[in-house]
């Protein structure tokens, strides 16, 4: 399990990274309202993760967790998707053990651009009052504990955030240059390295061991073209009248075929989320067609993976 849902089974307050919730009814539109406001400013602010069934003290609740575990991931999704608009597909729903109690873990993951709520989040309280989770147009980070509307100072810090990660890609790329050992060449070609079949092409060999020297295709917006969305609308034009997927087929299909880690298919940017290939989409496209249940059993075995082992 990742260091950081370590961290939040040991934690005994909640923080920056860490939330707690004593329960979670999915029937609720108050509850939904407030753990995607959590999970939106958890994301705006570097990722973490909320712990449902624990209490304010880091205690087991004793809750029954079992509704949110068998949560569909697209609900949460489209949940998320209807308050704010974004495609954020970046979350994952785990179970775990503290002490004898089971409880569910929401591992967030941090995005490049903050999250805007385009629409008001607003439910029944108490005795009838409307409350209000957050407001259109706000963007929420986490401050300690809390959730709350963002400051300039927040703003300020993503954009560092963001300098950071991308000073440290090119300091590692200078320093692989510096420590090149004796004998290395640096090759330099004209233009974009593009997929030609023209007589005049230089050739280059791709190859999937990391250790092995070789060139990178710099244009990868060309050959991974496609980002979630993008993929989503391609596939469904391709597939035959009456099939459509969901941003649920697509996750599923990554994780139990490995697609994450095929560079024919996917290519993940450091900082920046999966784009994909026309290679993928007819690989895709081919496999329902010899298999009519390919995105069913992709979406079965996916279910049992996550809910078993917590992946």
């Amino acid at each position: 399990m990742p260091s950081l849902l370590d961290k939040g089974l040991k934690a005994k307050r909640e923080s920056k990274f860490v939330d707690f919730k004593r329960e979670f009814d999915p029937a609720s539109p108050g509850e939904w309202c407030e753990l995607i406001k959590d999970i939106v400013a958890m994301a705006n602010s570097g990722g973490g993760v909320i712990l449902i069934g624990i209490d304010d003290g880091g205690i087991p609740s004793n809750a029954d967790v079992t509704a949110i575990l068998a949560l569909d991931h697209a609900k949460v999704l489209d949940k998320i998707r209807k308050y704010t608009g974004s495609e954020f597909v970046e979350i994952e729903v785990h179970e775990a053990q503290k002490g004898a109690d089971t409880i569910a873990l929401l591992e967030v993951a941090a995005v490049e651009v903050p999250i805007v709520f385009q629409e008001v989040g607003t439910y029944e309280g108490h005795a009838g009052k409307q409350k209000t989770a957050f407001s259109k147009g706000t963007v929420y980070f986490r401050h300690g504990a809390k959730s709350e509307p963002g400051t300039t100072t927040d703003l300020r810090n993503v954009i560092e955030r963001r300098l950071k990660a991308i000073r440290a890609e090119w300091l590692d790329g200078v320093r692989k240059v510096v420590t090149a050992p004796q004998g290395s060449a640096v090759s330099i070609f004209a233009g974009d390295v593009r997929e030609s079949d023209e007589v005049g092409a230089v050739p280059i060999r791709l190859v999937t061991d990391p250790e092995a020297p070789g060139y990178r295709l710099i244009d990868h917006d060309t050959t991974y073209p496609y980002r979630q969305k993008e993929f989503m609308s391609k596939i469904n034009d391709m597939l035959p009248d009456g099939v459509n997927v969901s941003t649920y087929d697509i996750l599923a299909v990554r994780r139990v075929h490995d697609i994450d880690r095929q560079p024919t298919y996917c290519h993940t940017p450091k900082f920046g989320s999966p784009q994909y290939s026309d290679s993928f989409a007819t690989w895709i496209v081919a496999s329902h067609k010899e298999n009519n249940e390919f995105f069913a059993e992709a979406r079965s075995k996916y279910h049992q993976g996550t809910h078993r082992n917590g992946e």
